[in-house]
């Protein structure tokens, strides 16, 4: 069974210093490049918005960030401005090990709708195309690391169990945002639709 590494949204802005930050979030830069070597494939995501995305607080006149709204597709977090198409903030972390990734996804640059999911935008049915890409090159078996465990993580592993891939989650090369206990409801819900967490 081929193996992959999905790195998820290792950006400049989801870490110390960017707009959107993970506490700790760099430290997991170098374990990650360590654990490609093991893998047959190496799969980056990249968060790409323009600036006028609709999950961006800005974007909402009296909204404030990490406030929820109701969106056709359910209920949306609403974030600080980040990774903007074009902007530094946008580009992988400058330590991330480039030259093994096999693929880049780029996710969220459709207006109205946010993606968490490197498989699926939120609307649950939009997708991404990398199902078929990881099913035409063989890869069943599917690890993801990155940023962040509770959301964009979380959402791409649980998306990968129901699609019939096999799913872990490195937890000590993720770090979680952890809004309001999204930590724990995350682990609850990566277990409950079987993706291993290690």
């Amino acid at each position: 069974m081929a193996r992959a590494l999905i790195v998820i949204d290792m950006q400049t802005d989801f870490c110390p210093g960017g707009a959107l930050a993970v506490a700790g979030g760099d430290e997991i830069v170098a374990p990650i490049n360590r654990l490609m070597a093991g893998f047959d494939a190496v799969v980056l995501t990249q968060d790409w918005h323009p600036a006028d995305h609709a999950s961006f607080a800005t974007n909402h006149p009296g909204a404030t960030p990490f406030s929820l709204t109701d969106m056709p597709y359910g209920p949306q977090v609403l974030w600080p401005p980040h990774c903007v198409i074009g902007t530094p903030g946008a580009g992988f972390h400058p330590g991330l090990d480039l030259s093994r990734a096999d693929l880049v996804i780029r996710k969220g640059f459709r207006r109205q709708i946010d993606s968490y999911s490197a498989f699926f935008e939120n609307d649950h049915a939009t997708p991404t195309g990398l199902a078929g890409y990881l099913r035409e090159r063989g890869l069943s078996d599917l690890s993801f690391a990155g940023l962040a465990h509770d959301f964009c993580v979380a959402w791409s592993a649980v998306d990968a169990a129901r699609l019939g891939f096999s799913a872990t989650v490195i937890e000590g090369a993720t770090r979680a945002i952890d809004l309001n206990g999204s930590r724990d409801r995350a682990r609850a819900e990566m277990r409950e639709a079987g993706v291993i967490l290690e």
